[in-house]
């Protein structure tokens, strides 16, 4: 006999502890990710006391999260890639050199995003 899935409100609860794990795990195990969650925690509350539009508050807030999505998602690729094996080969370095570019740009966007609200 197979398993039910969950659904409705249990669903929703599980969903939303595995989500907790994942972030747990990421502030544990991943410097990078507590790096820029601080970030994130400095420049934030930054962003809610600059003298900008909603729309560009909701832009500025909103690229720094996307940086901490990134970084979950190139830490999760990593996970895979290393839980797949330690020796080197040429598509897991692609995998995780992919996420790791996936991030740099992330940044880069949120670099510009702020560059350009706050100087221009």
């Amino acid at each position: 006999m197979q398993k039910k899935n969950p659904q409705g409100i249990t669903r929703i609860i599980k969903a939303a502890r595995y989500s907790y794990q994942g972030l747990k795990s990421a502030i544990v195990n991943e410097a990078a990710f507590r790096e820029e969650l601080l970030l994130c925690l400095v420049f934030i509350p930054l962003a809610t006391y600059l003298n900008v539009t909603t729309v560009e508050r909701i832009l500025m807030i909103g690229v720094l999260l996307f940086v901490l999505v990134v970084e979950l998602l190139n830490s999760a690729v990593e996970a895979v890639v290393d839980r797949i094996g330690l020796e080197h080969h040429e598509l897991a370095g692609q995998a995780k050199d992919m996420g790791s570019a996936a991030v740099f740009i992330a940044m880069g966007l949120a670099i510009f995003v702020w560059i350009s609200i706050i100087w221009f």
